[in-house]
C-alpha cells in the first residue's frame, strides 16, 4: 500500500509508503499507477546517472586527446573538422581558466 498525492490534473505528484499530511488516497502496489510511477522513477534516476556518466566521459576524452596531440601521436588535425573546432574551443576554454591544473580537484587524482 502506498500513500499518494496528486496534482491539480490528478497525477501522481508523490508517492511514499508511509503516511504524509498531504496524501489523499491510497493505492496498492500493484496497481498500474504505482507500477508507472516507479518505472518512470527508475527512468530517471538511469538518465541522471547517464548524463553525470556522459561529463565525466567528456574529460576523459579531453585529456585523452590532449595527451595523443602532446606526444604527437595525433594530430589535431586528424580529427574531423566538428571535432576538431570542438575541441580546440574546449582548449581555449580551458586556457582561458588557466589551463588543466586548474580544473583538477586536489582530491582528484589525475586522469591519465
Amino acid at each position: 500500500m502506498f500513500y499518494v498525492q496528486r496534482d491539480e490534473l490528478g497525477r501522481l505528484a508523490r508517492v511514499e509508503p508511509a503516511a504524509f499530511a498531504e496524501a489523499s488516497e491510497t493505492l496498492a502496489a500493484d496497481h498500474h499507477e504505482i507500477l508507472s510511477w516507479f518505472s518512470t522513477q527508475a527512468a530517471e534516476r538511469s538518465l541522471a546517472q547517464l548524463k553525470q556518466s556522459d561529463l565525466e566521459m567528456i574529460r576523459v576524452l579531453d585529456d585523452l586527446i590532449q595527451l595523443l596531440v602532446t606526444k604527437g601521436v595525433i594530430r589535431v588535425t586528424d580529427l574531423p573538422d566538428a571535432a576538431q573546432a570542438k575541441w580546440i574551443d574546449r582548449s581555449q576554454a580551458r586556457e582561458a581558466l588557466g589551463g588543466l591544473s586548474q580544473l583538477l580537484n586536489d582530491d582528484e587524482p589525475p586522469l591519465i
